[in-house]
């Protein structure tokens, strides 16, 4: 949670920093809509990556199976 209220906080600055930069170039200040509808950037996984996350996956899983079946036999 405190990642987002730096988030919010660096969004301020930087809206301050256009404010500023458009009074020294003497135009007014862009809207800020532009970077208000922005959707956040998804993380792309690469196809190794998620071949190696579902080995492991499986891995885990007939690790549990062998012992339930070796606990439920006992």
């Amino acid at each position: 949670m405190a990642l987002a209220g730096y988030e919010i906080e660096r969004n301020k600055i930087e809206d301050k920093i256009r404010e500023i930069r458009a009074q020294l170039k003497g135009t007014s200040a862009p809207a800020a809509a532009e970077k208000a509808e922005k959707a956040p950037v998804k993380r792309k996984m690469s196809a190794a990556a998620r071949k190696r996350i579902a080995a492991a996956q499986k891995k885990r899983w007939a690790e549990f199976h062998k012992r339930a079946a070796a606990s439920g036999k006992g």
